[in-house]
């Protein structure tokens, strides 16, 4: 508790200072946090492969490559983002002009999931050190390995009166909560999501939430099932299936169902060979838990492929299901693991209600070749993102906010909406003594009633 304490006094201490609200202070930071990030690109590879078993690809497709990308962006647009933005002004407040300017928040803490280690601490700092704020970092506590290289990253780049890493467990997250920040990022489940936000809500903290949920993958009967499938399994596979965004269910048209199934066993058969196990770059589950979880859920559905956990090497088989009960766990609870569900429904209106008939998810994906019914998907349902003939995609586009809606999280970032997400839109108005109308003052006169009518009709 005590060194909580010391850090938060010497962030306010230097914010005070205004050093981190400078621009040329900003920038420097985030150039120099590129250049740690290359200098140390194989020891992320490194720690993201013992923590999670990912491949080098893998490693800088999801993590690495994102951040730099995001970093190249804010470089690049920080100067033109932070000037105040002029704004038009009724006739009524002449001769007032009207600007709003971008204020960072102060103290931020944001707090990182276990899936994505290091992208989902890196993506949102950058937009606070970019937005002109100081920042406590609580990574996962799943991630050892990830945790050391970050803390070598941060500490390299900033001093910890400006950006700060807390190492712990879920007790520390608890007693960082306890404390009042201006702003509070968290990445994680919906069910500790409820636990941060009520902490927030007890000192009006602002927060961006960025949880999951149960994104369903509509598949209709004129889709393209040869690329539907591919993406699905790519998307689905990916981190083995420890992702946010990742498909959680499909809700496949009846009369391709067989077909689309086939499609899917061949693709699952053709990424990663007949022996998945063996497979060197798939990744691993986070821990022996969650492999028993997995285990639990395969069991709900008949097995169509896959179903083999491993505790001890922490592994579990891409898995299809089907069969499966609308009330089973599996069809409930956010799966957040390599196995994929399959429903099927009749009409396209039945597979909108039922996806309206569960929590708003964080990513919705149709595939159809017909415009009318994408539009009719978009329009009848409500998710954080979408996907059309496409997954997950949207998330690498940084000029395109991504977040959460409902149960699947509050706000969102990336690019310049990461610098907003941090920013307090500050309204100036500025007017000028030499001019003082006479309408605004008792007593009012008829003729200023109607022209004030007028004005603002």
């Amino acid at each position: 508790m005590d060194h909580i304490d010391l850090i938060i006094q010497a962030q306010k201490g230097f914010y005070s200072t205004g050093a981190p609200q400078k621009i040329i202070t900003r920038l420097s930071h985030l150039k120099r946090l590129k250049l740690a990030i290359k200098e140390n690109e194989q020891l992320i590879f490194e720690a993201l492969n013992k923590d999670l078993g990912k491949s080098g690809f893998e490693a800088y497709v999801t993590e690495v490559g994102l951040v730099y990308q995001e970093l190249t962006h804010h470089i690049k647009k920080l100067k033109k983002w932070a000037a105040p933005k002029r704004v038009e002004s009724p006739l009524y407040t002449f001769p007032a002009r009207s600007f709003i300017l971008k204020e960072p928040y102060g103290q931020v803490l944001i707090i990182g999931s276990f899936n994505f280690p290091f992208q989902l601490v890196m993506m949102p700092l950058i937009g606070a050190i970019s937005a002109g704020n100081t920042v406590v970092v609580k990574p996962s506590d799943r991630t050892p390995e990830t945790f050391k290289i970050l803390e070598k990253i941060i500490s390299g780049v900033f001093e910890g009166k400006y950006v700060k890493i807390v190492e712990g467990d879920i007790e520390t997250g608890k007693l960082l909560l306890q404390k009042n920040w201006g702003f509070i990022f968290f990445t994680g489940s919906t069910k500790v999501g409820e636990v941060v936000a009520q902490a927030a809500a007890k000192t009006l903290t602002p927060v961006i939430l960025e949880l999951g949920g149960k994104n369903p993958a509509i598949i209709d009967k004129d889709a393209n099932l040869k690329v539907a499938s591919r993406k699905i399994v790519w998307g689905k596979f990916i981190n083995a299936g420890q992702s946010c965004i990742a498909p959680d269910y499909i809700l496949v048209h009846h009369k391709v169902e067989e077909q689309f199934i086939k499609l899917l066993q061949k693709d699952i058969t053709k990424f990663y060979s007949e022996k998945p196990a063996e497979y060197s770059s798939f990744p691993k589950i986070i821990n022996k838990e969650a492999i028993e979880r997995l285990q639990n859920l395969a069991k709900e559905g008949e097995v169509v492929i896959g179903g083999m956990g491993n505790k001890e090497e922490r592994f579990f088989a891409p898995t299809i299901l089907k069969g499966i009960g609308k009330n089973s766990e599996a069809m409930q609870e956010e799966i957040f693991g390599p196995i994929l569900p399959i429903t099927t429904f009749s009409h396209i209106d039945e597979a909108i209600s039922s996806v309206n008939s569960k929590d708003k998810p964080l990513v919705l994906y149709y595939f159809s070749e017909n415009r009318k019914k994408q539009k009719k998907v978009v329009l009848e349902t409500s998710s954080g993102d979408v996907c059309i003939n496409e997954v997950m995609l949207h998330f690498v586009n940084n000029k395109l906010p991504f977040g959460g809606v409902g149960k699947s999280g509050i706000g969102n970032y990336h690019g310049k909406y990461s610098f907003d997400a941090f920013s307090h839109s500050r309204s100036v108005l500025k007017s000028s003594s030499l001019i003082d109308f006479p309408a605004r003052y008792p007593p009012h006169k008829n003729v200023y009633f109607r022209l004030l009518r007028f004005l603002m009709r």
